[in-house]
């Protein structure tokens, strides 16, 4: 099955802005973001990226594509947190032209010699959740793709890497292990990990239970409160009953057997696999490709999305993560359990 590329990156409410209301009330000050005003700067586009990239060229830039869509309370977290900071403003107009697509709009969009609406432009290029971030350069390749909201700290690090050309020399994950983040435990939280050493993740995946691994770094804000809030939610601790576990340091060089039964280093599979945020969350399910994948900033009720979405096996009848979380909710809400997304 092809891979699910998340985010992180953001799940939103809904396919709709009526629907998306129904996963969750927002909190105060969480409207959404088809509602909330975004910078005066961002280009009025006509959505015919193939202009958009050679007026970008022609000016010394390169083209930034933002989907977002209504309801999505990361969303509005980029705009209000990462692009309130003038000097993120400021960085991203110097180097970029930033156009926003709407992950569900049916505005006509053209790129190479295609044209699509948004939302089947988004669907072709697997587009989960957002914010999903792309960066093209003048040929309109993707230089790099972010899935899931960054804080502001690693926002700002990838505007660097591609703004500054970092990219032709040395891949994200690498320039990313050489920023400076705020202060963290400095440790790798391997308490939860089940599987035992050597790690065999093929031997692993002959059992009953799905595989996730989560590769992660000991200086790591965003794996500190994944362990010591999110995981550590009843909900939380129930639904990773269903899965064998480990907790990879991404930089480590021990020797490990990968689902396709390759012996490398963590390293080395980091990657094969292109890991470039911690926590990254890879999810396997009984084949050595995986099936889905966290690769950005979630609070608690989107990380129990996606563990109960792979339990399941649920990404087997509905492939659009999407319309299957909103769903999860409304089901949650006639159960009497409150569904909050920012906690």
């Amino acid at each position: 099955m092809k891979t699910l590329y998340f985010l992180v990156i953001c799940f939103l409410l809904a396919a709709s802005a009526v629907s998306a209301k129904e996963e969750g009330e927002l909190g105060e000050g969480m409207v959404n973001p088809g509602y909330h005003e975004k910078p005066e700067w961002f280009k009025n586009s006509f959505l015919d990226l193939n202009e958009d990239i050679a007026e970008a060229s022609e000016a010394g830039k390169k083209l930034i594509v933002f989907f977002y869509q209504d309801g999505c309370p990361y969303c509005k977290k980029l705009l209000d947190d990462n692009f309130s900071q003038k000097a993120i403003a400021d960085k991203t107009r110097k180097y970029f032209d930033l156009v926003a697509v709407n992950m569900w709009g049916d505005k006509e969009l053209t790129l190479g010699d295609k044209t699509y609406t948004e939302k089947t432009f988004a669907e072709t290029a697997s587009v989960m959740y957002t914010p999903t971030i792309l960066f093209f350069d003048d040929k309109g390749r993707v230089i790099l793709r972010m899935n899931g909201y960054y804080h502001p700290t690693k926002f700002n690090a990838a505007l660097d890497y591609v703004g500054l050309n970092k990219y032709k020399t040395e891949k994200f994950s690498e320039y990313m292990a050489g920023v400076s983040t705020p202060a963290s435990s400095g440790k790798l939280h391997g308490a939860i990990t089940t599987l035992s050493r050597p790690y065999n993740l093929k031997k692993a995946l002959s059992g009953s239970k799905p595989v996730v691994i989560m590769f992660e770094q000991k200086q790591c804000p965003d794996c500190d409160e994944l362990h010591l809030d999110v995981l550590q939610k009843q909900e939380s601790i129930d639904l990773l009953k269903s899965y064998e576990v480990a907790v990879f340091d991404m930089w480590s060089d021990e020797v490990i057997i990968t689902p396709a039964g390759q012996k490398t280093t963590i390293s080395l599979w980091a990657k094969q696999l292109n890991i470039q945020y911690a926590p990254s969350l890879v999810f396997f399910d009984k084949k050595d490709k995986d099936v889905f994948r966290i690769e950005g900033y979630l609070k608690s009720f989107h990380v129990q999305s996606v563990l109960d979405y792979v339990a399941q096996s649920a990404y087997k009848k509905e492939k659009n993560f999407q319309r299957w979380i909103d769903k999860r909710a409304h089901k949650l809400r006639e159960q009497g359990i409150e569904v909050d997304l920012m906690k």
